[in-house]
């Protein structure tokens, strides 16, 4: 038969033979995810090898086909490595245009590759490879910018500076201290995407459109192949479930949150009102306009991106909502958020990490902001020492800054007879109390600022970074 107008078989479509009718243009580049999912070219590929092995397994394919389209695919791959590969109009996505690539260049034989498989079940498995193989990406970067904080941690133990809370100075706490207090979420966060992982590697393929495979196609073999744990267990929820990435975007918005919080201290210490660190110039930006001014653009940036990354999860939550089951084209959204998240975190991590390595800490105006005031609560703690019940205690303390405010002193300008007025419990060794490296190393219970826990934080830090 031959037509003046193109035929079915020659649309390049793999659903045209329903289709008599032409597609509005602007629905067909409405339609068209190839310019998004293209990058995910060689997980196409990957599990397309796996499947042509699965089918010559069950003998669908015969030797000598297994052959011809993995040896096809690998000159597809070829030519996507070299950016020699020509995505035509017809491509809509990237399965598409890698089984039409693979025909032109092996003939027939390739139309069998697609047997009892699906564009549904092959875009849950392309996306599920892409996000394992980038975790792996963004593990590593985790544990690099982790360890940025372990080397300060160790290099910069001995510099104290004033702990916060509500923005007001607490208690003095050791600059390591404060540093790993972020390395222990940023630890946490790896350890919860590792969680993730697994969840990540089940493999959809061999699931179909949604009612499975009918020929017996093994997918514990499929998965093997592709290097993943196992197979998702039901056909239905493995072509339309996207919880993975869901979790996924969540995580990274966790990550962001942390980094975020990191970029706003950084941002204050770093003024001229706290001046504890200067940043690298490689990481500051000018002023068109004033001259004077070092802008810490690299921290304001991660914190800005922040909201970027809450954006992709939250709006991706809301394509999910009130989706009946199974695959609906709706689910084509869901790689323009994870891309973008991927991307974004990836650059930003690293930035972190260049930011957090190059600044210069100042450990003289860390020391000069500390107070006598800050360690009232070791006044308290004197008198605990002493047998006076906290509550107690606690008031007694209350009375020394009284006193000191009623003099016109500062605390440590006080007495040992002045204290003495407030109680006799007072001693001339209560002129350790006003020793600032006294006071830090007093917390000795694990997670302290003492020098010692801060050493153990250290410590088991590194042998979990040993141990990844």
């Amino acid at each position: 038969m031959s037509c003046n107008q193109p035929c079915k078989e020659s649309s390049g479509k793999l659903w045209g033979g329903r289709f008599s009718g032409e597609t509005d243009p602007v629905m067909e580049k409405f339609n068209s995810s190839i310019n998004v999912d293209k990058r995910m070219w060689e997980e196409d590929i990957k599990g397309s090898v796996a499947y042509a092995e699965g089918l010559g397994k069950i003998n669908i394919l015969t030797v000598v086909e297994v052959a011809q389209i993995t040896d096809g695919l690998k000159k597809v791959s070829e030519e996507w490595r070299s950016g020699k590969f020509e995505i035509k109009l017809a491509d809509e996505d990237i399965h598409t245009a890698n089984e039409r690539r693979l025909k032109e260049l092996i003939g027939t034989v390739a139309g069998k590759l697609h047997t009892g498989r699906s564009r549904n079940d092959q875009v849950a498995t392309d996306t599920r490879l892409w996000l394992y193989k980038e975790i792996q990406v963004i593990k590593s970067f985790m544990i690099s910018f982790i360890d940025v904080f372990l080397q300060r941690s160790s290099n910069e133990i001995d510099i104290l500076m004033p702990g916060y809370t509500h923005m007001q100075r607490a208690q003095p706490i050791r600059w390591s201290h404060w540093l790993l207090s972020h390395a222990w979420a940023f630890k946490e966060d790896t350890d919860r995407l590792m969680e993730l992982a697994p969840r990540v590697s089940m493999l959809p393929l061999g699931s179909g459109a949604i009612a499975g495979n009918p020929l017996g196609i093994d997918r514990e073999f499929l998965a093997k192949t592709v290097g993943f744990n196992g197979v998702t267990k039901n056909s239905l929820h493995g072509t339309s479930g996207r919880d993975f990435i869901a979790e996924f975007l969540f995580w990274s918005s966790l990550v962001m949150t942390h980094l975020s919080k990191l970029a706003e201290d950084l941002i204050i210490y770093n003024t001229k009102e706290f001046q504890f660190v200067t940043l690298s110039d490689a990481y500051s930006t000018g002023s068109s306009l004033m001259p004077q001014k070092k802008n810490p653009d690299s921290l304001e940036l991660i914190r800005g991106k922040a909201g970027r990354i809450f954006g992709n999860f939250s709006g991706f939550m809301m394509t999910l909502k009130g989706l009946p089951s199974t695959y609906n084209k709706d689910l084509q959204e869901d790689k323009e958020p994870l891309f973008d998240t991927v991307d974004t975190l990836k650059g930003v991590l690293q930035v972190a990490a260049g930011t957090l390595s190059t600044l210069t800490i100042h450990k003289d105006k860390c020391l000069d902001a500390l107070n006598p005031d800050m360690l009232s609560t070791d006044v308290a703690y004197y008198l605990v020492r002493k047998g006076v019940p906290f509550r107690e205690a606690h008031g007694l303390a209350g009375s020394v800054v009284q006193l000191a405010e009623k003099k016109g002193v500062v605390m440590n300008e006080l007495t040992v007879k002045d204290l003495i007025t407030v109680s006799p419990l007072f001693g001339e060794d209560a002129k350790k109390i006003w020793d600032y490296s006294c006071s830090v190393d007093q917390y000795v219970s694990t997670g302290g600022t003492s020098k010692a826990a801060v050493i153990k934080q250290i410590q088991e830090l590194k042998m979990w970074i040993e141990m990844q």
